[in-house]
């Protein structure tokens, strides 16, 4: 066995047997993830009155008002990680959460970012950053309505496609 051989065998080998988690790693992403992002748009819904009460005087968010920010913000918290789980528009919803992290951490960068409070908040805002960064990258996986859909259609004869 010469040396090429060696690396040969060394990539294809765990390639063949880590092929097979992708869609299982893909699944995972979507569900933690999106959990953590339904999950705070549950507490903000279910303590509404606090949560205007933060938007307005607590966070920071540029150019909406402090309403509207709550709004949307509550709504993305809600709506995208439902699509993310469901693995429909699964990149989208993805960029969706992206955004609304990115302004969680603008909103409330003063005490995320304070090194009084340690880095634990920043550093899962990193994380779930770096999770949908994959899912937006790499897709939703095969275990998704996405790639149910896209079989569908392209299984479909000519004329009937949805």
């Amino acid at each position: 066995m010469n040396i090429q051989s060696v690396i040969e065998w060394s990539v294809e080998q765990p390639a063949k047997l880590l092929n097979h988690t992708q869609d299982i790693v893909a699944l995972a992403l979507r569900l933690y993830v999106g959990w953590q992002f339904f999950n705070a748009g549950l507490l903000k819904l279910n303590s509404w009155p606090n949560t205007l009460f933060l938007f307005e005087y607590e966070y920071q968010v540029p150019v909406l008002s402090p309403y509207w920010a709550a709004v949307l913000g509550t709504a993305g918290e809600l709506a995208f990680p439902v699509l993310l789980w469901l693995g429909l528009m699964g990149r989208l919803s993805a960029i969706g959460l992206q955004f609304v992290n990115v302004m969680a951490v603008v909103a409330y960068a003063h005490v995320i970012f304070n090194p009084e409070f340690g880095t634990g908040a920043a550093a899962d805002h990193y994380y779930w950053g770096l999770m949908m960064l994959v899912i937006t990258v790499y897709g939703p996986g095969r275990i998704s309505l996405d790639a149910l859909l896209t079989r569908r259609t392209q299984s479909a004869p000519a004329g009937l496609t949805v």
